[in-house]
């Protein structure tokens, strides 16, 4: 499996055909991309797929002793 989205999986993401169209569906849908030296957007595949790593617990926001009670 290739690290990036080939030309048609973008054009199916996006629902557009020309680079500059799938570029602003991109950036309006905010999924990263890149621009390569061709001017097509260059999509990595981790973008869209969701991540394996599962947060163990929810972390406390920091707060300096002076402010913490008790």
């Amino acid at each position: 499996m290739s690290l990036f989205l080939d030309s048609e999986d973008v054009s199916i993401l996006t629902g557009r055909k020309t680079k500059s169209d799938q570029i602003d569906a991109l950036r309006r849908m905010g999924i990263l991309f890149y621009v390569n030296a061709a001017g097509k957007p260059v999509v990595p595949r981790s973008a869209i797929e969701p991540s394996s790593k599962q947060p163990d617990a929810i972390e406390k926001p920091w707060k300096p002793n002076v402010l913490r009670n008790g």
